[in-house]
């Protein structure tokens, strides 16, 4: 096959779709069958709306919630609002990564599902990849692109540096129903070590995801009682938490969030979404991020499969591109984050900007990107 799209999420699911509406064989490997959850803020920046649209995958039959608004709030519930600049909508990855499989499936997308892969080599005589599966079958394709977000085992496997490092962080989600919150704001709460978003989704629910540290859960035991320690003091989470109808019995958890830098190409395998560079959840953009670097690797794959660019030059290309046009957005998130978490400095911080809004614009601005 000319590619092996390895997960798929919102990165590969888009990756595939693209390449097979260009004529290229596509297969995708994922672990889940869908549909699925995960952990994800659940917000995107209308700047993806020209590309889906031309992968034929509108999100406006979805039903979106369209986000219009900015709102964030200090430990001790101080708040400041701000528009955003080109406004955003709050699906569910649920149905959103359901709705790009079923076209990917429908454009001819092979799929291989409740499936792992154990192992990726480079046959440099063949110029091709043979990628192992957990169950034995072995794959063969011209181009892997490595789109299974945040952390993997084949990350150890690829020898990727920031796998070795521990990271004390972990991301918790719920969908709930809670009346009167505004459907048009996406709101972001801090508390000590840690913040909460929140914003509409499909239907009348709403996304409720938060980060903190290890720490916190290891000190509570417990995430409802780390909640009603922790996150609860702020005055605004603590609305959310007693007042809020929880959707589904247990939150989706994960560990082991990693914001180090990554290589947006391992091994000849090109990496996009969560894979090559994880931006912070405060700055929420992560799943328009995974939908752009999509577009530039499928770009790229393009032009080597129709013979216009060697590997070598795939790879420097996608590289360039790549660094281009998320590099400086992982840097301003990483210094932003450092502002939040800790009480004191996350209330001069928002007490600070709350009479400096151009501010407020400017850092959205470094964080997101143009339609495309």
């Amino acid at each position: 096959m000319d590619i092996l799209v390895i997960g798929g999420g919102l990165a590969g699911l888009a990756a595939a779709l693209d390449l097979a509406g260009r004529g290229h064989s596509v297969a995708v490997v994922e672990r889940k069958q869908y549909p699925f959850h995960k952990v994800c803020g659940e917000y995107v920046s209308n700047e993806v709306l020209p590309y889906l649209r031309r992968l034929g995958a509108d999100p406006a039959e979805l039903g979106p919630a369209s986000l219009s608004q900015f709102l964030v709030s200090s430990p001790g519930g101080r708040t400041l609002t701000s528009a955003l600049d080109l406004g955003g909508f709050g699906v569910s990855r649920y149905v959103l990564d359901d709705f790009l499989y079923q076209r990917a499936v429908a454009r001819g997308v092979t799929f291989h599902l409740k499936a792992t892969v154990t192992d990726v080599a480079f046959e440099a005589g063949a110029d091709q990849h043979r990628v192992t599966l957990a169950d034995g079958r072995q794959l063969t394709a011209r181009v892997v692109l490595g789109t299974y977000g945040k952390r993997a085992n084949l990350d150890r496997q690829l020898q990727r540096p920031f796998f070795s490092q521990r990271s004390p962080y972990l991301g918790v989600k719920y969908h709930l129903r809670l009346a009167g919150f505004p459907r048009n704001v996406i709101a972001l709460h801090n508390f000590a070590d840690g913040y909460a978003g929140i914003s509409a989704i499909e239907e009348d629910k709403l996304c409720f995801c938060y980060l903190t540290t290890r720490q916190n859960l290891k000190q509570h035991g417990t995430i409802p009682a780390l909640e009603e320690a922790v996150l609860a003091r702020n005055p605004h989470l603590r609305e959310i938490l007693h007042s809020a109808e929880v959707l589904y019995p247990q939150p989706e958890v994960i560990n082991e969030i990693s914001f180090a830098p990554k290589q947006p190409v391992e091994q000849h395998v090109l990496m996009v979404g969560d894979a090559a560079g994880l931006i912070t959840p405060l700055c929420g953009n992560g799943m328009a991020m995974a939908l752009h670097g999509a577009a530039l690797a499928a770009a790229a794959v393009h032009d080597f499969l129709q013979g216009a660019t060697s590997r070598a030059e795939l790879e420097q290309a996608y590289s360039r591109a790549w660094h281009a046009h998320f590099s400086a957005r992982l840097r301003v998130g990483r210094a932003v984050q450092r502002l939040f978490g800790g009480p004191v400095l996350s209330e001069l911080v928002v007490g600070g900007l709350s009479h400096w809004p151009g501010a407020v614009r400017m850092l959205m601005r470094r964080t997101h990107g143009q339609p495309f």
